[in-house]
């Protein structure tokens, strides 16, 4: 499974920098996502990454404004958020599908219920607010 850290609260214009830690299986085999679920809204892609290889992909609502980055040793990835709009907010969520199953776009782009990934977190709360 995954552990999510990193959220809080911040004002408009702020960052944060979100891990997400793997536990029980390594990242090497598997395409790993960033997931959102707004208030009262399904979850829906951010950004998604290869476990190992070059292959990133951002949703348009990223807009330039998150990097992801990836650290196998230490088996956890990465989100960078810059420019926090309010739209930013919720719980966001890691998860992961073997990468013979799937490409990092289609990650993204189709969503499934999280009983679906082979790796799912518990989320952590991203709230920006003035």
């Amino acid at each position: 499974q995954f552990v999510e850290s990193g959220g809080g609260l911040v004002p408009p214009g702020g960052s944060l920098n979100l891990s997400c830690a793997a536990a029980g299986f390594t990242l090497d085999a598997y395409i790993i996502g960033w997931f959102r679920q707004a208030p009262g809204k399904e979850h829906e892609g951010v950004a998604c990454l290869e476990g190992t290889g070059p292959d990133t992909y951002y949703t348009l609502s990223t807009n330039g404004r998150f990097t992801l980055s990836r650290d196998n040793v230490k088996n956890t990835v990465y989100l960078h958020m810059n420019s926090l709009e309010p739209e930013d907010t919720g719980i966001y969520y890691c998860g992961a599908v073997r990468s013979t199953l799937t490409t990092v776009q289609a990650m993204c782009v189709i969503t499934y219920s999280p009983v679906d990934y082979d790796a799912w977190g518990q989320g952590t709360q991203v709230t920006v607010s003035s």
